[in-house]
Parts: structure tokens; C-alpha cells; sequence
């Protein structure tokens, strides 16, 4: 089992077929996910495509999250929560700056994923929306309006995905208050075949 310390983040590989498990353990934190194809890292994530193809915008098990090439990347293969986010970029210091004024300001998802990725040649700008594991941002059907709620994931909630290809994985765990109820806690995670 590896853990994200709290308002930080990590970039592994993953291996076509397999797993990886994101967990809560502690309940009401979201951990930003992204997925870049390891063979070539300008194919990445796309929520718009995922909504597409999937037909909604609440992603649970049988789903899978395509690329902007509109390949599967990431199949989602278990979900305990049934509740996630793919409208909402990573925080970073300008969501601080406009969101929470009079909190201190941090570098966010956004700054904690473009560190981690650097390794792997992705650079700030190729970062784009994240699949944010827990997160739960509820949208008015009339209005279109959206909130940012406390997860209602508990301790020990999970999602898990299979990779389609083989990929670089950033997460996090998240830096937002709003995301996380107010507090800051770690994400664990491990891979399996």
C-alpha cells in the first residue's frame, strides 16, 4: 500500500492490464487523477470525450475514461462511492487567490501534479482536467449551477481502474477546502495485476 500525504501528490507507471486501486482511508478527501499514454504523453485524459462516449456525467463501474484521441485509457472496474467529478480542473494558487482570499494560498492539485509529472516529460500546460476520484460537485438540472460538497465517500472507499494501455498516472490528494469538507487528509493507492 503506498500513501499521498495530504496537499501532495505522486506519478507512477501503469502497465496495460493493470490495476489500480484509489482508496479514502479516511473518509471525505478527493484525490485528482490523471492519465497520459506512456508511449506518447500529448494523448491524455479527455472529459469531454469520456462524456461523450459515456453518455453521463456521473462515471462509475463500466465506465471507461477515453483520451482526446478517443481511445480508453483507464476502465473503471470497481466503485464503492458511485460518486465522483470530471468537470472541474485541479486547483491551483489562482483557485486559492479567487476561491479562498482570506486562507493562506497553496500551489494545489495543479502545482503538485506539474512536479510530479516533469519527470515524465509533461509540462503544465498539457495538464488538463482531472478525473477527481470522491469528489462531489452536484449539478442544478435548471440552471446548470454547480456546488462543491463534502465527498460521501467514507473510510476505506475505493475506486478502482484498469489501465487500456500502458500509462503515467498523477494524483493527489486534494488541497481544496471546499473539496474535502473543510480538512486535509491522505489518499492510499496500490497497483495489482
Amino acid at each position: 500500500m503506498n500513501r499521498i500525504p495530504p496537499r501532495s501528490g505522486t506519478a507512477f507507471r501503469l502497465a496495460a492490464g493493470q490495476r489500480l486501486e484509489v482508496i479514502d482511508p479516511m473518509g471525505v478527501q478527493v484525490s485528482d487523477l490523471l492519465a497520459f499514454n506512456a508511449d506518447d504523453v500529448r494523448e491524455v485524459i479527455s472529459a469531454g470525450r469520456t462524456f461523450d462516449y459515456a453518455e453521463t456525467i456521473y462515471l462509475t463501474a463500466g465506465h471507461s475514461l477515453y483520451s482526446n484521441r478517443s481511445r480508453p485509457l483507464l476502465e473503471i472496474v470497481a466503485d464503492t462511492v458511485g460518486r465522483h467529478d470530471f468537470l472541474l480542473t485541479p486547483c491551483s494558487i489562482d483557485t486559492f487567490r479567487h476561491f479562498y482570499p482570506d486562507r493562506p494560498e497553496h500551489r494545489g492539485c495543479f502545482g503538485n501534479l506539474a512536479e510530479a509529472l516533469a519527470p515524465f516529460g509533461i509540462t503544465p500546460d498539457m495538464i488538463p482536467a482531472a478525473f477527481n476520484c470522491f469528489m462531489n460537485v452536484p449539478v442544478d438540472g435548471e440552471t446548470g449551477k454547480l456546488r462543491v460538497l463534502p465527498p460521501i465517500s467514507r473510510a476505506g472507499d475505493s475506486i478502482t481502474f484498469r489501465a487500456c494501455v500502458d500509462v503515467i498516472i498523477g494524483m493527489t490528494a486534494c488541497s481544496a477546502y471546499d473539496s474535502n469538507g473543510g480538512s486535509f487528509k491522505p489518499i492510499d493507492w496500490r497497483v495489482f495485476d
